[in-house]
């Protein structure tokens, strides 16, 4: 560092701050300042716990005590994050820290929560720091004369900017920059980052702009991760999910006494309802300290819940992704994860919310679900050690969120084609974009496109005489508005006691199932449905012993592809574990078994076993790339082979493999079993196999509601999911008949194809299997591998009770052969 930068005033004030409260700057913290001083803009990459946030943050207060009079009043520093829960305590200590250090900036929070009387305060006098999310800033940019905030702003920090990354929040980011940069022409854009396997890209997409000096800033500092297995009494030779929960909370009741404050991550709002009651049913006494956090529960609730943990009053706090990021809690510092991560890089993004201190160790538990997932502790190991994370791969082409985008600027400031199409192409999404397809984006915003242009809801934007594009209905503005955003989920009810009192929200597809006087868990409690009105599930408290978990169908996460790699490779590891291996150790009886009555595929093997049992002809399939995309080769396996003979398959899946079973015999055999599996024709038979149609169409309820094609949210109103779908869906037959040109049509499909059906995946995993020697196995019995399957096949079958004593049976059968 050189010696000019360390003897600047503004540095010397920032560092005596920093000293005072028993700190010293880290190297990558001091270059990022150096750098900001530069006029580069770019990315820093720092372990969790070491600063990133004042790194980026601090780079503007010492730039403004060595140069106050480049800085205007009014707004210099804009933090956009992708949680609200980060802005609150971000805004807290950014308060102290410039209080301390002797500035009178101001700094506050801008979001869905913030109160109307702020909100007019912040749009007559911005602060000098704002911090907010993507969707607010595309709101700000709304509203009449916004400019004027912006034109004077220095830096714009895009905080955990891999969340954003490779999804249309992330295209949201994108634009926003996009816009700020024209309005503050020497405008600094900063990102703040976890490590993933694309930096360089994740850095090019953030900042495209040829004319931008920048850099990629990485922390030499290492965060260490401590990973724990936590062992079942014995190991299960034919395993299946889900019910090692009760034998396993008598270990890990010891861990949460062993800790001052622990984090129990869950892959699912209903498995952390589960747990919930799991665990104060093994220790009651854990009652009042022990809490439960997951996105449906009231943002109140929630807020009172990381205080507590911030201020170490809970001993335990069952949570979901709602707290995989940022929220600094201090007194965390054990991580259990129960089941699978899914992924390399969140299993990692959670073992540090422990030890959130530099140079503490992050201690992480893995609590299986079933034997056969400490293969992939043992697979999660191997990829930290040789630091493999997964990349996360930027949108492009949104034109949804491009037609939102340009109906905002036209209810805010209006705008002009040729200037918004440049800033537009400027933009990583949209480098891409042709001049045709801008005037389509222009054409339907004006007049619905050529097919709609009958119906005058659709003409939204008017081009005046002055040739700027703008909205003049207030009633149009006021329904944009609401609408502004990218995340569409199922409708969400309110639940609330009949005698008053907020629990939380659930989705409509849940609640559609029950009926009146019908039980269920939300927040720990157990309620009973009375009724529903307005969008409200009214209950009241239930003494039901069987109560339903609520299933949310964001709790679908994929497996990765590198996680599967990993996995891949420790289980072909597993019949000669190596003496540090604890986990394969542990796991040989069950590997045995399998060896012995199948076969354990080696990397270069694909294993297809043959199974028949009083039920019918089972064929089982490990590719080992995760539930959803089994779920499309299952369904292709199944095509193919109908083709052979007529055919009829009930199919099932877990993360590991696929099961076709069929009340006929066959017809695989070693002859016919690498046509079965080629990658000739792939795509095309997957299309046969599936209703593609059916897929866009329901994808395209989303596109719809993101370019506004069907309004979600009205005054006093929200459209529940079955009318929306029904709207969009009549749009989508329309479009289909009449313009199948119509690029939110296509954009459907290619949704579809990327992210439903992985297409690149699929390709990548079939071209793997074609590669690799075909083991087919004629079992005599269910198989450590193909018993899990099996037992995801009976859950949609029968209770709980009965799948249990079915499974049992079952168990006893196989072990018998």
């Amino acid at each position: 560092m050189s010696t000019q930068f360390l003897n600047n005033e503004g540095y010397k004030i920032v560092e005596k701050h920093l000293s005072d409260n028993g700190h010293q700057p880290f190297s990558f913290q001091l270059k990022t300042w150096k750098k900001y001083a530069q006029n580069y803009s770019g990315v820093v990459v720092a372990p969790t716990g070491f600063g990133k946030t004042y790194s980026v943050f601090l780079a503007v207060v010492i730039d403004y005590l060595n140069n106050p009079t480049h800085y205007k009043k009014g707004l210099k520093l804009l933090w956009i994050s992708p949680l609200r829960s980060l802005a609150k305590d971000l805004a807290k200590a950014m308060s102290i820290a410039v209080e301390d250090i002797g500035l009178d900036w101001t700094v506050e929070v801008r979001n869905g929560d913030t109160p109307t009387k702020v909100r007019r305060q912040q749009e007559r006098l911005m602060p000098d720091i704002l911090l907010t999310t993507p969707e607010t800033m595309h709101l700000l940019f709304s509203q009449k004369n916004n400019s004027r905030w912006f034109k004077n702003l220095k830096c714009v920090a895009i905080d955990e900017w891999h969340e954003l990354l490779g999804n249309k929040r992330g295209v949201l980011t994108e634009l926003v920059i996009a816009r700020l940069k024209s309005i503050s022409k020497k405008l600094q854009i900063w990102g703040i980052t976890a490590t993933i396997g694309n930096l360089e890209e994740a850095k090019n997409v953030l900042i495209p702009y040829l004319n931008a000096k920048t850099i990629m800033i990485k922390a030499k500092e290492k965060k260490k991760i401590k990973v724990e297995s936590v062992f079942p009494d014995k190991v299960e030779v034919l395993p299946w999910a889900g019910h090692l929960g009760k034998s396993m909370s008598s270990k890990i009741i010891p861990i949460i006494y062993e800790n001052t404050t622990t984090l129990i991550f869950t892959n699912t709002r209903s498995q952390s309802e589960l747990w919930y009651q799991i665990l104060l049913d093994e220790a009651p006494d854990l009652a009042g300290q022990l809490a439960i956090h997951h996105g449906s529960i009231d943002f109140k609730l929630r807020n009172w819940i990381e205080e507590a943990i911030s201020e170490g009053k809970l001993k335990a706090v069952i949570c979901t992704s709602s707290l995989d990021l940022g929220v600094d809690f201090k007194p965390v510092d054990c991580v259990i994860q129960i089941g699978s991560a899914k992924g390399i890089a969140r299993f990692m993004q959670r073992a540090g919310r422990s030890g959130h201190s530099p140079y503490e160790t992050s201690k992480i538990y893995f609590v299986p679900t079933h034997s056969l997932e400490l293969v992939e502790v043992s697979a999660l190991k191997e990829a930290i050690k040789q630091q493999q994370i997964e990349s996360r791969y930027p949108l492009v082409l949104c034109f949804d969120v491009l037609v939102q985008f340009l109906v905002t600027l036209a209810v805010g400031e209006g705008f002009t084609a040729d200037e918004t199409f440049n800033l537009i192409k400027g933009t990583h999404a949209y480098s891409h974009i042709n001049q045709e397809e801008f005037n389509w984006a222009l054409l339907f915003i004006t007049q619905g496109g050529s097919t709609l242009k009958a119906y005058e809801e659709f003409h939204k934007v008017e081009l005046g005489e002055d040739n700027i594009y703008r909205v003049k209905s207030r009633r149009i503005s006021m329904l944009h508005r609401m609408n502004i955003g990218v995340i569409v989920s199922d409708a969400m009810l309110r639940v609330k006691f009949i005698s008053g009192g907020y629990i939380g929200m659930i989705e409509e597809y849940f609640i559609s199932k029950l009926k009146p006087k019908s039980s269920f868990v939300l927040a720990g409690r157990v309620l009973e449905m009375i009724h529903i009105k307005d969008m409200t599930v009214f209950v009241r408290l239930s003494k039901a012993k069987n109560a339903i978990t609520p299933s949310w169908l964001g709790g679908r996460l994929p497996l990765t592809s590198h996680l599967s790699h990993f996995m891949r490779l420790k289980l072909a590891d597993a019949l000669s574990p190596g003496t540090r291996e604890r986990e394969l150790k542990f796991l040989n009886p069950l590997i045995s078994r399998q060896n012995n009555h199948s076969h354990i595929p080696k990397s270069d093997e694909f294993l297809v076993e043959l199974i028949e049992t009083k039920e019918g002809f089972h064929i089982f399939m490990y590719p080992f790339e995760g539930r959803l995309v089994h779920e499309v080769m299952a369904t292709l396996i199944a095509y193919r082979l109908s083709q052979l003979k007529p055919l009829t398959f009930t199919i099932a899946m877990n993360d590991y493999g696929f099961e076709l079973l069929s009340d006929q015999k066959v017809p695989l055999d070693e002859n016919n079993i690498k046509a079965i599996l080629s990658k000739t024709n792939l795509m095309d038979d997957v299309i046969k196999s599936i209703n593609a149609s059916e897929m866009a169409s329901r994808k395209f309820r989303d596109i719809a509601v993101i370019s506004g094609l069907v309004v979600q949210s009205r005054p006093g109103n929200r459209q529940n999911n079955k009318s929306l779908q029904s709207s969009s869906g009549l749009i989508f037959r329309v479009l289909e008949d009449h313009e199948p040109q119509n690029l939110l049509l296509k954009q459907a499909y290619t949704e579809v194809f990327n992210q439903q059906l992985e297409e690149v995946r699929l390709r990548e995993a079939f071209s793997r299997i074609e590669k690799s020697k075909i083991v087919l196995k004629r079992a005599k019995g269910f198989t450590p591998l193909s018993f899990p399957i099996k037992v995801d096949s009976l859950r949609n079958l029968l209770s709980n009770e009965s799948l249990e004593k079915r499974i049992r049976r079952i168990q006893q059968q196989a072990l018998k052969v």
